[in-house]
């Protein structure tokens, strides 16, 4: 363990030096996961779109076998977004988490769970108080493998009628991601006592905990 640690330090070293001192910290943790994917290539890229990004990023990085979770846009027509951009409706994108994850520990089926189960699918472009197209249900696909599994998934939740109004979930090929601004990066985790995290996500994770308890990372 202690040589695997030390080995993910030196990672983030080079990934640190490599894009200089002035680059902000979300594209740091972008160009950590793109090492850490050259290093294991076996890892693989989701991405969702569930409401805020806070809270999506919240639960999917609490999931065991999940290397990086990158708050971001994406589904848009305008490049380089800006929060406000997004907030202001004019650009098209979701908010969403572009997931890289080990499909050896956690599968895109068991992630497709999750993202189905903590949100309200049948809900168009609102996610409880927050409304808006950017808070859009939606799953960003990366292959074609993706793309089926997500299809077959929302049609055999329809026809099971796990609720009561119809699934509004939008299945789209990833195009452009574009990591959200620093302050964005781990808001939860940073900020645990801001309104919105105590009384909206706290909540929300901790139900997560509860049902995928033997998912989370120990």
């Amino acid at each position: 363990m202690k040589n695997i640690l030390n080995i993910t330090f030196v990672l983030f070293l080079i990934a640190i030096i490599s894009i200089g001192c002035n680059e902000s910290k979300s594209e740091a943790k972008q160009e950590m996961k793109n090492i850490m994917n050259d290093k294991n290539p076996k890892l693989e890229i989701a991405t969702f779109g569930s409401g805020c990004f806070w809270c999506t990023e919240a639960i999917f990085e609490r999931v065991n076998g999940v290397s990086s979770v990158v708050s971001g846009y994406s589904g848009g027509s305008v490049k380089n977004p800006t929060y406000k951009e997004v907030c202001d409706g004019t650009t098209g994108h979701a908010e969403c988490t572009q997931i890289t994850f080990d499909p050896a520990v956690v599968t895109y089926d068991e992630l497709l769970e999750i993202f189905w189960k903590t949100h309200d699918p049948t809900t168009l472009n609102k996610q409880g108080n927050d409304v808006g197209t950017q808070y859009r249900s939606v799953i960003f696909y990366h292959n074609e493998e993706q793309k089926q599994k997500a299809e077959f998934y929302l049609n055999k939740l329809t026809d099971e009628k796990i609720w009561d109004k119809p699934i509004v979930t939008e299945i789209s090929k990833s195009e452009n991601f574009y990591p959200a601004e620093d302050y964005h990066q781990e808001y939860y985790e940073n900020n645990p006592n801001q309104g919105y995290c105590a009384y909206v996500i706290t909540p929300k994770v901790e139900k997560f905990e509860k049902i995928f308890k033997e998912k989370l990372k120990k």
